[in-house]
C-alpha cells in the first residue's frame, strides 16, 4: 500500500469534499500529543464526555501515537478503552488489556547502527535513544530541557550503556535528538543515505524518529480496521503532525486541530478548534454523534 502526499486542492476552513455516500463512522483514530491531549497533557471534560458517548454508541476508539505503550497507559485506562493501541508511529500494535503484542515491525539492528554512525559523524553530540518493544535504551542520558520527549518526562531509561550492548537485536524505533538545525539536515541526509532501508518522521523540531521502512500509522490503522471489518470510508482520523499524514490520507474522513502543522491542515477535509479547545470532542459531536442532516451524511 503506497501513500503519496500531494498538494491538497481543498480549503481547510470548511469540509468541502462531497459528503454524499460517506458511510457512518465506526472507527476513530486519535493522535495523542497536540490532538487528544491539551498543551498541559490532559483531556478536557467535554472531550471525555463525547468519547464516552461515542463508545456507548458502538464506535471504536484507537489511539495512534509515536509514544510507547507505557506512556499511553494512563490515558488508555482513564478513558476505559478496549481497542489495541498503535504505538511508535505504527511499528507496534499493542493489546493493552492483555499486555501483549498484536503486531511488531522492527528495524534491523545493523541498519540502526549504520544510521547512528552516519548521524554522529556529522554531529558528535547528537543524543541517541532506542526503543525495543516497551523498553528504553541509550548510551547517554542527558536531560537537556528543550530536548526531553514526553515519555522521558515520566520515565527513565531501562538501560544506559554502550550501544554495542543492546544494538544486537532488531529495534522498534530509533530516536535522534539534538539541535533543530542538526535534525533538519539529518531529516534530508539520512533519508537520502538510507533510502528504502528506513522510514522516518519528524513530529518535533529537535527529534527525528527512524523505523522499519514499511512502518506508518496508516498501515497499522488499516490492519486494525480490517480486523474489525471496518472499511476505510467508515474511519475518521484526527492528527496534527507530519507523522499523522499517511493516516489522514488513508482515512475516509480526515481532520486536524487548528494548532496542527500547516502541511497537515492543507491536506485534511476540515480543521477543528485547537487541542486546547476540545478539537476531538467537537469532531465527535459534529461528525459522529450528531443526528443533523449535515453530520449524518458524512
Amino acid at each position: 500500500m503506497a501513500f503519496v502526499h500531494s498538494p491538497s486542492q481543498k480549503s481547510y476552513q470548511h469540509l468541502i469534499a462531497d459528503p454524499h455516500g460517506r458511510k457512518k463512522i465506526r472507527l476513530v483514530a486519535l493522535d495523542l500529543d497536540g490532538t487528544l491531549l491539551t498543551s498541559k497533557k490532559s483531556i478536557t471534560p467535554f472531550t471525555r464526555t463525547r468519547l464516552r458517548d461515542a463508545m456507548g454508541a458502538g464506535v471504536k476508539i484507537v489511539l495512534a501515537t509515536a509514544r510507547p505503550p507505557r506512556s499511553v497507559r494512563d490515558y488508555f485506562l482513564a478513558l476505559k478503552l478496549d481497542m489495541p493501541t498503535i504505538n511508535y508511529n505504527g511499528a507496534l500494535i499493542w493489546d493493552e488489556r492483555r499486555r501483549r503484542i498484536v503486531r511488531h515491525v522492527p528495524l534491523e539492528a545493523a541498519i540502526a547502527r549504520k544510521v547512528i554512525a552516519f548521524a554522529r559523524k556529522k554531529y558528535p553530540e547528537l543524543l541517541v535513544s532506542v526503543e525495543i518493544l516497551d523498553k528504553w535504551y541509550t548510551d547517554h542520558f542527558d536531560e537537556v530541557p528543550e530536548y526531553v520527549v514526553e515519555t522521558a518526562k515520566k520515565f527513565t531509561p531501562d538501560f544506559i550503556g554502550p550501544l554495542s550492548a543492546f544494538l544486537t537485536v532488531p529495534i522498534t524505533k530509533l530516536l535522534l535528538i539534538g539541535k533543530p538545525a542538526w535534525i533538519t539536515d539529518l531529516e534530508t541526509s539520512v533519508l537520502k543515505k538510507f533510502a528504502g532501508k528506513i522510514s522516518q518522521v519528524r513530529s518535533d523540531l529537535h527529534l527525528l524518529q527512524v523505523m522499519n521502512p514499511t512502518v506508518s500509522k496508516a498501515l497499522a490503522l488499516a490492519e486494525v480496521a480490517q480486523q474489525l471489518g471496518v472499511d476505510r470510508s467508515e474511519v475518521m482520523a484526527i492528527g496534527d503532525a507530519p507523522n499523522d499524514m499517511h493516516m489522514l490520507q488513508w482515512a475516509g474522513l480526515s481532520l486536524a486541530p487548528e494548532n496542527a502543522w500547516d502541511a497537515v491542515k492543507q491536506m485534511v477535509h476540515a480543521v477543528l478548534p485547537s487541542n486546547d479547545h476540545d478539537c476531538v470532542g467537537v469532531a465527535l459531536e459534529r461528525y459522529v454523534l450528531s443526528e443533523t442532516p449535515e453530520a449524518s451524511s458524512q
